[in-house]
Formats: structure tokens, C-alpha cells, sequence
């Protein structure tokens, strides 16, 4: 048996899965609300809880945050998570903590083609070669699959936490107010994320070029903010949100672009996270692809790269129990 999580900034996913004809299969899952719990070790007790795991053999955690010498300090939870801690109350040794993005990774190999849908259809599809994947959530991930010509190895990023470029002079004045919002730095997760899209609805606001419809206002004192503009947008009621998330997907697709440009991922570039299906409509209308095309003398070749949208929101959970089935084969190839 395998326990393999996801562990995000807004929500933590746990599931146990079982080895059924050489398939992995999902005997048990359960979300939480990773702000309702003080630590990873109370939230994973509560689980085991309900599902007692006494045949576990390994287990794989995904963690939004860098993994430093095997543990890890998430990025946007007050927790910080050991291997020695986790093990000792699971009674196991075969455990890894890897970060989201590379869980999400080794997820992706896996997907069926009824689980993504195509941006870039005139791409050059079925080419061997490295995979992007990028994910905007809480916060905004990335990470490379590198192929050696034989197999892929994932490899985990912080790309987020790069400088944001403006690409006109309207974005140019969204850095300069961001700038001021966080004192200095502003990197493409502060846009590219939940809170991105709250910072865009803000800034547009204070431009004083759009009116604030007031039940928005309302909604978002009570409701989640990112979620409101962007239900909000695509409902085609209110101005200010469809222009938040216009430019929301095209500060995405120019981030995205950039991703490709570092790992040149032939073999294509997903989004995964919790966003981008949600707002699928709105991607699919073409500007993320312009601006994931126009980085100027490279536009020809970012034209032949497939560019998916990961419908399947376990799809990190899933690579996390991929790469735990895979520590098993290892260890037992070793004995």
C-alpha cells in the first residue's frame, strides 16, 4: 500500500492506493482545507484516523515549497514537514517529500487524452523531448520533465519567484504599483495565482478606468476574492473582471512562453492547478497563446510546441503515488 498527498496553500489532498493489475488504483482519498490544521502531522493523523494504512510500504508527499536536504518549509503554510517526523508516525522508512510541481510532473506521463485539451493545435504533437509544466493556484509552480532519450527525470523549480516583465506600458504601471504593495520584488507568482488575479482586479480598480459593480464588491468581503472574479468574469457580467482575467491570462501565457524558452519542451507544455480548467473558457479565446508566442524571433519555434490544459485536478496527487510505487521497485530490485 501507498500514501501519496498533495499539499497546496489552500487545500491538501491524502490518498491510499493499492498495486490492481499492474495499475495503481485509489482505495481511499479525502481533501482538507490546509489553513484548518497547525501542522501537516495533525492533518495526516486525522486521515489515518479514517483510514488506518497497517500494510503501508511507502509513501510520497507533494509539497508547494523548495525541498532542502529531504524536508521542506512550505511556501504559503506556517508548516514545515520532515521525513524523519512523517515516517515515525507512519512506521515506515520509504518516504519522500518532492515538491508539487515534480509530483505533478510524473503525473502528467499518465494522463489520458480525454484529461487535457489543446491550445496550440497546430503544434507538432507526438515529438520526443522535454515537458513544461506550470501551474497557477495559490501560488504559481514550475517545473521540467528532461528527457535523456530513453527516460525523463523530473526536475523541481522555483520559477515563480522570478522578476515579473511588463510587456506594454499598462503592465508596465501594474509593476511599478505592485512595487509599491510589496516593497520592492515582484515576481510572476504575485499575478500569476489566486492572489495574482485579486492584485489585477485591484490595480485596475485604482486606475479609476472601470466602475466597481457592487455586488462583486459584496461577494468578495464574503467569498473568496480570486474565485469571485473569475466566476464573475466568464459569467459576461461585470466589466471589471473580464478585464482582470484578460490580462491575468495574458500575463500567463507570457510567463508560460518564458518556461519554454528554458527547457525548449518539444514534447509539450501543460498547465496543471486548480485555475486553469476553471478558466478554460477565457484561455481558449487566444490571448495566452499570443503572448506565449510573442518572445520575437523565437515565435516560429514556441509554434511548434503543444501547449495542454491538464483537466485532472489529481493529477499531482496521482504522480505522487507514481513516484512511491517506483521507490518500491527500486528497493526491492536492491534486495
Amino acid at each position: 500500500m501507498i500514501l501519496a498527498g498533495d499539499i497546496g496553500g489552500t487545500k491538501t489532498l491524502l490518498g491510499l492506493f493499492e498495486q490492481r493489475h499492474g495499475q495503481l488504483a485509489c482505495i481511499a482519498r479525502e481533501t482538507y482545507p490546509s489553513a484548518g490544521f497547525g501542522s501537516f502531522t495533525a492533518l495526516l493523523t486525522e486521515f489515518l484516523g479514517r483510514h488506518p494504512a497497517d500494510t503501508l510500504q511507502a509513501a510520497c508527499i507533494g509539497v508547494a515549497g523548495p525541498i532542502v536536504a529531504g524536508d521542506c518549509e512550505a511556501t504559503n503554510l506556517p508548516w514545515s514537514l520532515t521525513r524523519k517526523t512523517i515516517g515515525g508516525l507512519l512506521g515506515i522508512t520509504q518516504i519522500r517529500l518532492i515538491n508539487d510541481l515534480e509530483a505533478a510532473a510524473w503525473g502528467i506521463l499518465d494522463l489520458s487524452d480525454d484529461q487535457l485539451v489543446d491550445l496550440n493545435p497546430a503544434a507538432d504533437a507526438g515529438q520526443p523531448g522535454n515537458i513544461g509544466i506550470i501551474a497557477a493556484g495559490t501560488g504559481l509552480g514550475e517545473a521540467i520533465l528532461y528527457w535523456d532519450g530513453v527516460n525523463y527525470h523530473a526536475l523541481a523549480t522555483e520559477g515563480g519567484h522570478t522578476d515579473f516583465g511588463p510587456n506594454d506600458d499598462r503592465e508596465a504601471a501594474l509593476l511599478a504599483w505592485l512595487r509599491r504593495q510589496y516593497n520592492g520584488h515582484v515576481s510572476y507568482e504575485r499575478l500569476v495565482s489566486g492572489m495574482g488575479l485579486v492584485n489585477i482586479y485591484r490595480f485596475l480598480l485604482s486606475t479609476g478606468e472601470i466602475p466597481e459593480n457592487p455586488e462583486t464588491a459584496r461577494r468578495m468581503q464574503v467569498q473568496d476574492p480570486a474565485a469571485v472574479i473569475g466566476e464573475t468574469a466568464l459569467s459576461g457580467n461585470d466589466a471589471l473582471c473580464a478585464e482582470a482575467l484578460h490580462l491575468f491570462c495574458r500575463i500567463y501565457g507570457a510567463e508560460a512562453g518564458n518556461l519554454a524558452l528554458n527547457c525548449l519542451p518539444y514534447a509539450g507544455l501543460y498547465l496543471v492547478g486548480g485555475i486553469a480548467g476553471k478558466i478554460l473558457p477565457c484561455l481558449q479565446q487566444g490571448e495566452f497563446m499570443a503572448r506565449f508566442l510573442d518572445k520575437g524571433r523565437y515565435a516560429a519555434l514556441l509554434k511548434k510546441i503543444p501547449v495542454r490544459v491538464c483537466l485532472n485536478p489529481d493529477v499531482a496527487l496521482e504522480g505522487a503515488a507514481s513516484f512511491a510505487g517506483t521507490m518500491i521497485r527500486d528497493n526491492e530490485r536492491k534486495t
